[in-house]
């Protein structure tokens, strides 16, 4: 396992921005990224989910303010996925019922050998019983 590795789904980003259940175990996770003591990525693709959620429900100006944040944040925005990632995902979503998102956060944590950091467990319960995949649940 990479150590110390953190992949973000869209449900704890936003938990951790509309201080929902679980907000704490996301904001350790951001302040021992400011420190470097861990690696904290997010795929662009999770990253859009959260964006077009605050778009639609507080509009352009905070969607925007949002993306600034991020972008200064010690959250890595993974832009681009490997050939491997591609694989993975694509396997898991003919595999499972899952979003394209969630294919992508999956193969993002599984070939990296990070924890998925999540709340979705009506999603992923099915996932961690059957995959090597590794979570970290936040509620």
């Amino acid at each position: 396992m990479m150590e110390n590795a953190y992949v973000l789904d869209a449900c704890a980003l936003i938990a951790l921005l509309e201080k929902e259940d679980g907000a704490n175990v996301v904001l350790k996770l951001y302040n021992e990224a400011k420190t470097n003591r861990i690696k904290l990525m997010m795929s662009k693709l999770n990253l859009l989910e959260v964006y077009y959620g605050t778009l639609r429900d507080y509009g352009l100006d905070q969607a925007h303010k949002l993306i600034e944040s991020i972008s200064k944040s010690p959250i890595q925005i993974v832009s681009d996925f490997s050939d491997e990632v591609f694989v993975e995902a694509g396997r898991l979503k003919a595999s499972y019922k899952i979003s394209l998102a969630d294919s992508i956060a999956l193969a993002e944590a599984a070939v990296r050998q990070a924890l998925l950091v999540t709340c979705d467990h009506h999603e992923f319960d099915i996932i961690e019983q059957n995959e090597p995949i590794k979570f970290l649940w936040i509620r």
